[in-house]
């Protein structure tokens, strides 16, 4: 089968069959001439030595003569005759008298002409009774008129055997055969030869296409010709070369597309025109994935909602833009269609993720929502005392001092809360200068729990202090450290009741100084931990004893600690305390700038 469907076996075949018609139609055409040119042959010859023999029986006058004479004429051309006169009649062979009987020559229509219109013959056909003779009866027979000498009319009759002109178109047809036989074994040698010269090449720009859709596009055919197959290997090699070029150029139209895609922070999805993704980037991937974390489906599955979008705009062929929240965070999504000439072929959505932004609106509105509530307060108490002492409400020198140290403690925290805002802000800003120098860990330690020893006895809250000083240099801003420090050791306090414990541990480790304040005090719910550091952040005032803070004391530490280029964490179990860590790395003071940021930003 594989031999048929290749291009040999077509054009061996095709040829093959080609020349064996025109072989067939030539040998029968061949033999049909050669069966009548022996025919005609034959007849002519025994016209010839009729003729001979009518002129030999008008010339001799003697009987028995003229008869010898035709028997040994007709005998040495393989023939036979009959002489038939007025009143007699001879055959050359005493046999032929009953296969051949005289009666024949008067009945056949044809041969009876000779007798009584003494008109010359020449026909054949199964004249013999060929049940006696066992053998096949065909004869041809020239039948001519003779005038004898004695001047007696009468009939010659030649006749021969088939058997002959069978013999010589035997010998032709063989011939015939033989020749075709060679022909065809010499047409099936060339064809393969031609067809082998002729598939070489094609053979060859198989291979190579073979190749080239591999990707090897340096595979060369060589061109041998310069006919139409070596016209169409050097056609091939143009187009390996227009391939590889234009392949070369679309992988890097492709690979800019796809650098671009990936270095997007915007998520960028594709569709088709049946709404299925075909292309995806980074963003646009951990959005479906937190879709599917979300739904608990399995992968493969897309956002129905990005479904419902796609509906959308193949159905109103405009833009549409939604938005939508997966795990927290906020999707903004802009899907435009995409058209082929004037079909839609699919959609592109772009996905931003808007959380950030939102929470800096959230921010913004909780920053102006805090500090009107923060201030609310003490601004009313400063109103109603002031109030009090103009209306003379105080009749006392003791209620008027304590009126006018509610005063005093309010305007206080008002000008505390309006110092922290404005150092954030600063901190924020980069606005404000870091000395640094190097700190003795010892005596920074010694002088924080010497402060807060007091307040902690007051507070029934046992302060303990564990100081390793590391064995490198630490280089630091003292008055803003003590700031950090304090601020969490005060927060610890605040939140820690009677009885409780507050420790302050300080200590080397390979990331650099490590300062812990732990605490046995309430702890912070996990759904607030990761909101401690924002501006007014407050704990439930139900957990603080005391004063309350503003809120603003986190988010100063952090940044002050960030400024050192240190990390600050919490860790917390609601009613089993808090611990706040803060890491400060180990640095050469040439590495710092002795104002503003360790990046460089400016200060006040």
């Amino acid at each position: 089968m594989m031999f048929w469907r290749s291009v040999v076996g077509k054009l061996w075949f095709t040829i093959l069959l080609l020349v064996s018609v025109v072989l067939l139609v030539l040998t029968v055409l061949l033999m049909e001439y050669f069966e009548r040119f022996h025919t005609e042959q034959a007849e002519g010859e025994l016209l010839n030595h009729a003729n001979l023999i009518v002129t030999f029986l008008e010339n001799e006058s003697t009987e028995d003569a003229a008869v010898n004479v035709s028997q040994i004429i007709s005998e040495s051309y393989a023939a036979r005759a009959l002489v038939i006169g007025e009143n007699d009649y001879w055959y050359t062979s005493e046999e032929d008298e009953e296969s051949i009987p005289l009666s024949l020559f008067y009945e056949d229509e044809n041969l009876s002409e000779v007798l009584h219109e003494e008109a010359t013959v020449i026909t054949h056909g199964d004249f013999t009774d060929a049940s006696r003779e066992g053998r096949s009866g065909e004869i041809i027979v020239v039948g001519m008129p003779v005038s004898f000498a004695g001047g007696e009319e009468g009939s010659l009759f030649l006749y021969q055997s088939l058997d002959v002109i069978e013999e010589a178109s035997d010998q032709t047809k063989q011939i015939i055969f033989f020749s075709a036989g060679i022909a065809i074994i010499l047409t099936t040698v060339f064809a393969f030869f031609l067809t082998s010269r002729i598939t070489a090449p094609l053979r060859q720009m198989r291979a190579a296409s073979l190749e080239v859709a591999k990707g090897n596009f340096d595979t060369k055919i060589p061109i041998q010709t310069k006919d139409e197959i070596g016209l169409l290997a050097m056609a091939f090699n143009r187009m390996r070369r227009a391939l590889n070029t234009n392949l070369h150029a679309l992988n890097q139209e492709k690979e800019q597309l796809s650098r671009i895609l990936s270095s997007m922070a915007d998520g960028v999805m594709t569709f088709d025109k049946r709404g299925q993704v075909k292309i995806t980037n980074p963003p646009a991937g951990e959005f479906i994935d937190a879709w599917r974390y979300e739904e608990q489906v399995s992968r493969g599955e897309e956002p129905f909602h990005l479904k419902e979008l796609f509906d959308q705009v193949v159905s109103d062929e405009e833009e549409v833009v939604d938005e939508i929240v997966i795990q927290g965070r906020t999707w903004v999504i802009l899907m435009t269609p995409l058209y082929d000439n004037e079909a839609i072929r699919g959609a592109v959505a772009v996905l931003r993720d808007m959380t950030e932004e939102r929470q800096h609106d959230k921010l913004r509105k909780d920053f102006i929502a805090n500090v009107s509530h923060e201030l609310r307060t003490p601004i009313s108490l400063l109103q109603g005392y002031s109030e009090a002492i103009v209306d003379g409400i105080a009749e006392t020198e003791e209620e008027k001092k304590e009126m006018a140290r509610v005063i005093y403690d309010e305007s206080l925290r008002i000008g505390r809360l309006v110092n922290e805002l404005l150092d954030l802000a600063r901190m924020e800003a980069g606005h404000f200068s870091l000395s640094r120098e190097q700190v003795d860990i010892p005596c920074f330690a010694d002088k924080i729990l010497r402060k807060f020893q007091v307040i902690a006895r007051e507070q029934h809250v046992d302060l303990q202090g564990d100081i390793n000083p590391p064995s490198k240099e630490v280089f630091a801003d003292p008055d803003r450290l003590e700031q950090v420090v304090t601020n969490l050791i005060d927060n610890a306090i605040r939140h820690t009741p009677e009885h409780g414990k507050v420790i302050f541990k300080v200590y080397g480790t390979e990331a650099g100084l490590r300062i812990d304040i732990k605490d046995t005090g309430s702890g912070i719910p996990e759904e607030d931990l990761p909101f401690v550091f924002e501006r007014f952040y407050k704990a439930d005032k139900a957990r603080t004893r005391g004063r309350a803070g503003t809120g603003l004391g986190l988010a100063i530490v952090k940044n002050i600690v960030e400024a050192h280029n240190g990390k600050v964490t919490v860790h917390s179990k609601l009613e089993e305390g808090t611990t706040f860590s803060v890491v400060l790395p180990f640095a050469e003071p040439d590495s710092f700038h002795t104002t503003g940021f360790p990046d460089g930003r400016g200060s006040d």
